[in-house]
């Protein structure tokens, strides 16, 4: 699917291993910004997830699917350069968070590099609400593993998931 030219579309690329609060903020403050995003399950062979890839991108839609959001939502798995996948779909935007100053520099690095591969494919950081700067999908799992209470770190489906689990 190629998008439509009076679309404004965005890819939210991350591992999402898994989708915690702190994402969906960030979706929903680029949902106000973009017609369109995607969601874009990165399948990483050299990383080590605890949820497969199509686990993880129907944790996503299930977690996603009851937000409102202003902007069509499209969930996605892609193995590959971010700007590739952006190519194909002839997409020129990225959606990411920010956290904390380091992921300022990482994503410096990471949007220039994409510009490089990609002419025109631009970057909008997006500051992650305060409620959430702490959070990571790595804390989220760790938590979980000890058995602590994971409200308002995770959506529900993902809850869930952990639960059924047994960690």
């Amino acid at each position: 699917m190629t998008q439509e030219p009076s679309k404004r579309t965005a890819v939210y690329a991350g591992s999402f291993d898994p989708i915690t609060m702190g994402h969906v903020d960030v979706l929903q403050k680029g949902a106000r910004v973009f017609d369109r995003i995607v969601l874009l399950v990165a399948e990483n062979s050299q990383k080590k997830c605890l949820f497969s890839a199509e686990k993880r991108r129907t944790l996503a839609m299930e977690s996603i699917k009851s937000l409102n959001l202003p902007c069509e939502v499209e969930v996605d798995v892609y193995s590959g350069l971010l700007a590739d996948y952006c190519k194909s779909k002839n997409i020129s935007f990225l959606l990411r968070g920010l956290r904390a100053i380091s992921d300022y520099e990482n994503e410096m690095q990471a949007a220039t590099m994409n510009r490089k591969l990609l002419a025109g494919l631009e970057t909008f950081l997006v500051m992650a609400d305060e409620t959430h700067f702490f959070l990571s999908s790595s804390l989220v799992k760790e938590v979980a593993e000890h058995g602590a209470p994971l409200d308002g770190l995770v959506p529900t489906p993902v809850a869930k998931a952990f639960q059924a689990m047994h960690l």
